[in-house]
């Protein structure tokens, strides 16, 4: 479902541009997050000789203990979900 913002101002024209370009900035910067996030994880992979997926099943079963490494490894696992739901989000909006 689609939802509108309303967003007042006495000059629009001069808006809209400055809105679209901060959403672009914004997914641009949430693309690099996400890289910088993809290879963190990709260290943590080598590290443990494991996927992600196997780390996050095994975790969550409490198959393997709870070290700083591992709560890193699921904490940036959370932390790459958000920014590709705030990509996703920020990806379906325009301004008309």
């Amino acid at each position: 479902m689609l939802q509108q913002v309303i967003v007042k101002t006495k000059n629009a024209e001069a808006v809209r541009p400055l809105l679209r370009s901060a959403i672009h900035r914004e997914i641009k910067l949430l693309d690099s997050g996400i890289a910088r996030t993809r290879v963190r994880l990709l260290g943590f992979e080598k590290q443990y000789n494991m996927t992600t997926s196997e780390f996050l099943r095994r975790f969550k079963a409490d198959d393997l203990g709870e070290t700083l490494d591992y709560l890193d490894w699921y904490g940036e696992t959370k932390m790459l979900a958000s920014l590709e739901e705030q990509k996703r989000t920020f990806e379906g909006t325009s301004v008309p």
